[in-house]
């Protein structure tokens, strides 16, 4: 029982350090939201990357980046 109760004490006290669930799914949903835009980012014909000003490079780059990292601007 003591290793339960334990157990329970470090993973109440990790998940305070992290944020609450609705931080961590509000992370969750940015990282998917921003994977779904450069998805279509890397879609987009060259026609309509000349139109915002990207290359077909500068496209697959941004769509390479990782699912976590999203500009700063949206973590405020």
């Amino acid at each position: 029982m003591f290793a339960s109760l334990h157990t329970s004490t470090l993973t109440v006290r990790r998940v305070q350090a992290q944020g609450t669930l609705a931080d961590v799914m509000a992370k969750v949903q940015l990282a998917l939201t921003a994977r779904r835009q450069r998805r279509r980012l890397a879609s987009l014909d060259d026609a309509a990357l000349a139109d915002i000003g990207l290359t077909r490079s500068e496209a697959h780059a941004e769509a390479a980046r990782p699912l976590w990292d999203v500009p700063g601007a949206w973590r405020r």
